[in-house]
């Protein structure tokens, strides 16, 4: 066998394609992972059907043409000030996304990620502009029927998020969500959210229970003001999205939770983050996504849902569970056992530091959080990770047994 050509090394047996409609968060914030054309057999031994860069990667791009994977491609947060001029606009996707339909499908453009909890009012005031840029490029070059525009928040964009049905935009910030809103609204895209129940579990394990942010079996919490029964706090964190937006009367915005997933190893401090907890947590989602069931207070509509992430990045700066969100090791193998054996990579590993192409060469934040401002050596123009952005006050609420959880995230 040629050295370029991929070694595939099955032991066990590989996973069945249990899940509907699994995206899987494709980061690329290090120097040892496997070449895009040998990312492609592994996408589809998961099961995954979408992708979500954070680039426009022509590797990446050109590597799942004609497989049918959709792709989420994204226009980082550096990009936004020149994505406000409508002939820069045009430019990007004509270069990043035009040249690569039809044969690689191209459903969504991320534009920025998490850029309203920046407290960066620059920033955040590019954003909207910067979305109906790109909007209105692809309805010039007759491709907005099949390309959405869209931007990926953080969960700190909410003011309150228990009970569920009390779920609320922080004050501050609903300025610029509301504005936004409409633009998804009359675009027909999707709302994007960042969701970790991991952080709010390490932010205080004798308050939070374990089962309930592993989808483990508990007992679990009713919403006093809907009677509805949560088991899980993805779910719960989902419905108080719904919440927050149907009170700005958007409740038909669809949601999707654009990044979610569980740290495999982490420091001292990072209680929580172990295999063994990964394992349960993706593992239970897959299972949860598969059985096509809702959330309580949406039980009818699609759970759509991205896995936070492909591979471990091992450069990715911040705390060691930054480094180890992924599914899979960079040679191929599973991070932890979900039921598949994993692609071992002979040899044609790429040395990717998170940037595309010159005219995309990255996208902001891949990952969980964020610090306040990049690293000063960053060229990649992903911006360090932490989860200080993510703050949580947690008091127990006595009912059937265990702790309702209330959290203010601010």
């Amino acid at each position: 066998m040629e050295d370029s050509k991929l070694a595939l090394l099955f032991t066990g047996f590989l996973l069945p394609v249990l899940v509907a409609s699994v995206g899987i968060n494709y980061g690329q914030i290090a120097n040892n992972l496997p070449s895009p054309e040998h990312v492609v057999p592994l996408v589809k031994a998961i099961g995954a059907t979408r992708v979500k860069l954070y680039d426009a990667d022509p590797k990446v791009l050109k590597a799942f043409a004609n497989t049918g994977v959709e792709f989420i491609v994204g226009l980082g947060n550096e990009y936004l000030s020149k994505m406000t001029d409508p002939a820069n606009a045009q430019a990007w996707v004509k270069a990043n996304v035009q040249c690569y339909l039809p044969a690689t499908k191209i459903t969504s453009i991320a534009v920025g990620n998490e850029v309203l909890t920046f407290n960066d009012t620059s920033l955040s005031g590019c954003l909207l502009p910067a979305m109906q840029s790109v909007h209105t490029a692809l309805v010039n070059l007759k491709l907005d029927s099949q390309v959405t525009v869209t931007t990926a928040h953080s969960v700190a964009i909410l003011q309150s998020s228990y009970p569920p049905s009390t779920g609320a935009f922080r004050q501050d910030l609903k300025g610029c969500i509301a504005p936004i809103l409409d633009f998804l609204s009359k675009t027909c895209s999707p709302f994007l959210i960042n969701a970790y129940p991991f952080f709010a579990y390490k932010a205080d394990p004798k308050q939070v229970s374990l089962d309930f942010v592993l989808f483990q079996p508990n007992a679990g919490i009713v919403d006093p003001g809907t009677k509805l029964h949560y088991d899980n706090m993805l779910f719960a964190q989902i419905d108080a999205v719904y919440a927050a937006l149907s009170s700005l009367g958007y409740k038909k915005l669809p949601v999707q939770i654009s990044e979610t997933g569980w740290p495999s190893k982490g420091d001292e401090d990072e209680i929580g983050a172990s295999p063994e907890n990964a394992k349960k947590y993706n593992g239970n989602l897959l299972k949860l996504i598969n059985q096509k069931k809702g959330t309580p207070a949406r039980p009818n509509s699609d759970l759509n849902i991205f896995v936070f992430a492909m591979f471990n990045e091992n450069m990715k700066p911040g705390p060691t569970s930054e480094r180890n969100y992924g599914l899979f090791k960079p040679d191929g193998t599973p991070s932890y056992g979900l039921g598949f054996s994993g692609i071992a990579v002979s040899s044609g590993n790429s040395t990717s530091t998170g940037s595309g192409s010159s005219s995309s060469s990255s996208s902001g934040t891949n990952g969980p959080s964020i610090y306040l401002s990049p690293p000063a050596n960053s060229s990649s123009g992903y911006l360090a990770i932490s989860s200080s952005t993510e703050r949580f006050i947690w008091s127990t609420w006595a009912m059937l047994g265990m702790g309702f959880i209330s959290m203010a995230v601010y």
